[in-house]
């Protein structure tokens, strides 16, 4: 084995005590204040999210990367940091929700590569316990090098100089920034609203946050400094077999099909596939391909257009007929299914590839780390949504919990479709999604 290689970069990563904290907003005007430095800044979003990193990377300019240690693997994330700090001024890592909370959790992904963190805290409706969970935060493990407190909502000078005093020393005031809505991101029921479709508030937005981080109340902030920086060393990765040379795979991406990881699709392409794009929404012809994946994203803001779609719905329904492979996951699932029930109660038909009826249902859902027990192997997955399916045919498989004994999401298979809430991370097992993606599918268990 190769000795690593090491690089050093300027690094911070924000964590919070919970999420609604204000991390995403701060990570994006950090990145956006940088950026009109004239600095390369790449920034890192912990754990399965497709939201975040769509405002990230507008904020940046550059590809956002996920990073999860339990569902990429350690040195799948050391190498991505490596490749970042090879060409980067700053790396920033946003958290995800509190920073002890899941395992994996924000603090260890922190204590592994040795980032520093900076605390995100709302102190609007306090002060010296703003300094009393901060300190306790930091005093929790000492594994953890935390670099200080940001206080998001500052009311005042005075508010602030409340909380600066009630800091132990060895606990820095980063920043303090003011109560500002304007800087918000706007959201919507599974997070922040896809950066395409507010492209032009988000850059708005961004400049007014790039200006924000330096405002009335950020006379003492250090955040407008790079942060020392971290050495990053390289890992070795298996090399990938060319297992899908040939293969062209056509991938739904539109408003209401956009949840897609830029390492699944980097992947593919490592493994040899041509990828063609097109829009269930707004095309009337599907792309000639060899394979279709209907990725997730949110069909239920889009159900009346896609099922008057019907000439996309009958193209789809051919190539499914024909045998050919289509990987659906969450949205695409749904997308699957005879009929869609809107946030509105309005049942719509969808493409009909299986047996089914999905509907919404509010803020109830399901959302965690599951491993797809594929026939072919097993895949490191998600599920986040707020829908249910119902009279669905006898699944393939199911999802095995992170730390729960119950059976997770149902996975289905009929001809060459696999359809599952589940959205998985190719890199955990890609000869399985190689399997998927050429059809040589295994025989249901």
């Amino acid at each position: 084995m190769a000795e690593p290689q090491s690089v050093k970069c300027p690094a911070l990563f924000l964590t919070a005590p919970s999420s609604g904290e204000g991390k995403t907003t701060i990570t994006a005007a950090l990145a956006r204040y940088f950026r009109d430095q004239g600095k390369v800044v790449r920034v890192f979003k912990t754990g399965p999210d497709y939201l975040d990193p769509q405002i990230l990377a507008q904020a940046s300019g550059q590809d956002v990367e996920q990073l999860d240690l339990w569902m990429a693997g350690e040195n799948y994330c050391q190498q991505k940091l490596f490749e970042a700090a090879q060409t980067a001024d700053l790396i920033l890592v946003e958290g995800a929700m509190g920073m002890f909370d899941g395992e994996p959790s924000s603090a260890d992904l922190a204590a592994r590569f040795n980032i520093p963190v900076a605390i995100v805290m709302n102190v609007k409706g306090m002060a010296q316990t703003a300094a009393a969970i901060a300190t306790g935060l930091a005093n929790y493990r000492d594994d953890i090098q935390v670099a200080g407190l940001i206080a998001n909502n500052c009311g005042t000078e005075r508010h602030a100089q409340l909380i600066r005093d009630a800091l132990p020393e060895s606990l820095p005031l980063l920043a303090t920034l003011a109560r500002d809505p304007e800087v918000a991101l706007p959201e919507r029921h599974l997070g922040l609203v896809q950066a395409a479709e507010v492209y032009d508030e988000l850059e708005h937005r961004f400049d007014l946050g790039a200006q924000w981080i330096k405002g009335p109340l950020a006379e003492a902030n250090q955040i407008t400094e790079l942060p020392e920086p971290v050495a990053f060393l390289s890992a070795e990765l298996p090399d990938l077999e060319p297992l899908l040379t040939g293969k062209t795979i056509a991938i739904a991406k539109d408003e209401a099909f956009s949840f897609i990881y830029d390492a699944n699709l980097r992947l593919l392409e490592q493994m040899g596939a041509a990828l063609k794009f097109f829009s269930p929404l707004h095309d009337d012809q599907l792309p000639e391909a060899d394979s279709l994946w209907l990725p997730g994203g949110y069909p239920e803001l889009h159900a009346r257009a896609l099922s008057e779609n019907q000439t996309m719905q009958a193209q789809i329904r051919d190539f499914h007929l024909a045998g050919k492979p289509i990987l659906a996951e969450c949205g695409g699932f749904l997308y699957c299914l005879e009929d869609l029930t809107d946030l509105e109660d309005n049942c719509l038909p969808m493409a009909g590839l299986l047996q089914g009826n999905g509907a919404m249902r509010g803020k109830r859902g399901c959302q965690g780390m599951q491993t797809a027990m594929l026939p072919e192997g097993e895949v490191q997955a998600h599920a986040h949504h707020r829908s249910r399916s119902a009279a669905t045919p006898e699944p393939v498989g199911y999802g095995r919990r992170q730390r729960h004994p119950a059976p997770g999401e149902a996975i289905y298979r009929e001809r060459g479709l696999t359809a599952s809430y589940l959205h998985l991370f190719f890199a955990s097992n890609p000869e399985a999604i190689a399997a998927i993606f050429s059809g040589n599918l295994e025989e249901r268990g």
